[in-house]
């Protein structure tokens, strides 16, 4: 079973990768952006826009500003409740008010703080590059999000019930979390386009849930 659900999720990328809490090698590493105006909707944006035009990625640089417009994490033990927070946060910008460091800042007081398993790099790759979140200011583009679900991906549900215990090595989660992003910008562009993340989650017993890494989309 962890072997097809490995296949599932795709090839991984030669960094740290962040390791599932049931017993896989590893869990879910970086996917296809899903949040703020990658693939078609980083097209559809940038054309909308009037001023010149993630373009070429910038090296993921450690967040030093405060958060800026960035919700906080709540403080919650349910990994489903977490994704569902967490997959909002990161569907939702306001470049009026954040600048790109703050963005990353914000993102940042997601994530676990052990090391051995967060994915920084899945999580920061969401991000525009500076120039284009700067570009995106320029014509005052924000973007807000809704939750329409979050459940538990059925091979996730399936390895777990043949392995519990494995759970308890690291009690990171896989989620899968859909949704609509409405984005707008000056002179009143904008549009909405659904979202769907999985998202490895970490709660450990007596302690808020924390990011861990975002994933490829897997069996629903």
């Amino acid at each position: 079973m962890h072997k097809r659900f490995l296949q599932r999720i795709g090839r991984l990328p030669n960094h740290r990768i962040a390791l599932v809490a049931i017993g896989l090698a590893c869990l879910l590493a970086i996917a296809a952006a899903t949040a703020f105006v990658t693939g078609s909707s980083e097209q559809q944006h940038t054309r909308s826009a009037p001023a010149p035009t993630h373009s070429a990625s910038a090296p993921a640089q450690e967040p030093t500003a405060k958060p800026g417009s960035v919700a906080r994490p709540p403080q919650v033990s349910d990994p489903v409740e977490f994704a569902r927070a967490a997959a909002k946060m990161l569907w939702s910008y306001d470049t009026r008010t954040t600048s790109h460091k703050q963005q990353l800042a914000g993102m940042k007081a997601w994530m676990t703080k052990e090391g051995r398993y967060a994915d920084w790099d899945s999580v920061s790759a969401q991000m525009p590059d500076p120039l284009l979140w700067s570009r995106m200011a320029d014509q005052k583009q924000h973007a807000t999000a809704t939750v329409a679900e979050a459940h538990y991906p059925a091979a996730f549900k399936q390895a777990l019930a043949e392995n519990p215990a494995e759970i308890t090595k690291a009690y990171v989660y896989a989620v899968t979390v859909t949704g609509k992003q409405k984005v707008a910008w000056a002179k009143r562009g904008g549009g909405v386009e659904a979202r769907s993340s999985t998202l490895a989650v970490q709660c450990r017993p007596s302690r808020a849930c924390s990011l861990v890494a975002i994933a490829p989309r897997v069996a629903p």
